[in-house]
């Protein structure tokens, strides 16, 4: 593993800390755990050398003899979005299949939780997992020793892993269904809370303008129900000649489909709705969501088995094996 600055990336060990301060590996364990059996001078260079070299006890190494179990911590933006949630459930499951515990933090999208979660998360867990906006170097500074798996997110040092989501292809058959039902005036109810447009917004517009059509009727809309509601009554109202609508995700999709019978369309007669998840939840509504739908299962379990593999050493998965693509899901609502 390398990192940006092309030096071998790896978790500091109890070698390097007995290498670096002058002492034998017990005597860094005594000083580790506050024993009497060093004197205080040399148990200070101890803890120097480990703080300096970020190093972490592995709770994973100790649980080979002492039976510990191993905590992973997993970290998601937003419980309350059932997307996020069933992510979140195969990945629970997938690791009390292994005998470990995970610990859930919610930042609630917002980047001061996620710093303050960062900030105690490294002295819990033997592993983090999940959704981050912050800056690679920011990582690398709060989680030092410890493996860390990106969610939806591509990494660029090869001190991190990554699951990436490619939904351009379901996208794209998205669109080439819509256009096949005869629209021509397709709009987006993206992302609102990103300063740059979201690369699902970017899949849209190329799968647009493959068609001859135009990828400028998009509006952004909050993450949730209402949120939806009131980006498609905002679009509609700018381009009354919408005839089909792509969100950003399900849960926007299904405030669009309530707020359209409010405004008196039918759905998909008057208004075609297509959404990007493929939640559960969406196969409940009336009429049943089209989704370019991702399999949430296979994104939690994923991820659980790239740390495994980081944990005891063996291969990780390479960058073709640790991408989840989604697929266009045709409900009654396209």
């Amino acid at each position: 593993m390398v990192s940006s600055s092309g030096t071998e990336s790896r978790r500091v060990t109890i070698h390097d800390v007995a290498r670096s301060a002058g002492v034998s590996r017990q005597t860094v364990s005594r000083a580790l755990n506050d024993k009497d059996e060093i004197d205080g001078a040399t148990k200070q260079r101890v803890l120097d050398a480990a703080r300096e070299l970020g190093y972490r006890p592995s709770r994973f190494a100790r649980g080979l003899v002492r039976q510990d179990t191993t905590t992973i911590g997993l970290v998601i933006p937003d419980l309350l979005n059932p997307f996020f949630t069933e992510v979140a459930a195969a990945a629970l499951e997938a690791a009390r299949a292994r005998g470990w515990h995970v610990v859930v933090y919610d930042t609630a999208d917002r980047a001061e939780e996620e710093f303050g979660t960062l900030q105690v998360i490294a002295s819990q867990v033997d592993a983090v997992v999940g959704y981050f906006s912050c800056s690679e170097q920011d990582l690398e500074r709060f989680t030092r020793g410890l493996p860390v798996v990106l969610i939806g997110r591509e990494h660029h040092t090869g001190r991190f892993s990554s699951i990436r989501i490619d939904g351009e292809e379901g996208v794209h058959t998205a669109v080439a269904h819509l256009v096949a039902a005869g629209h021509r005036h397709i709009g987006m109810l993206d992302h609102d809370g990103r300063a740059e447009p979201s690369v699902r917004r970017e899949w849209f517009a190329t799968a647009a303008a493959a068609h001859g059509i135009a990828a400028d009727r998009v509006v952004g809309a909050p993450q949730s129900a209402d949120g939806g509601g009131t980006a498609l009554r905002k679009l509609l109202g700018t381009h009354p000649e919408v005839t089909a609508v792509f969100t950003f995700n399900d849960i926007i999709a299904i405030g669009a489909l309530r707020e359209a019978r409010r405004l008196g369309r039918s759905v998909p007669e008057d208004l075609a709705v297509v959404g990007f998840d493929g939640l559960q939840l969406g196969t409940l509504v009336e009429p049943p969501l089209s989704s370019v739908a991702l399999d949430t299962r296979r994104l939690g379990a994923l991820a659980i088995d790239q740390v495994a593999r980081l944990l005891t050493g063996l291969e990780p998965l390479g960058a073709d094996d640790l991408v989840v693509r989604a697929q266009l899901r045709l409900g009654g609502s396209a």
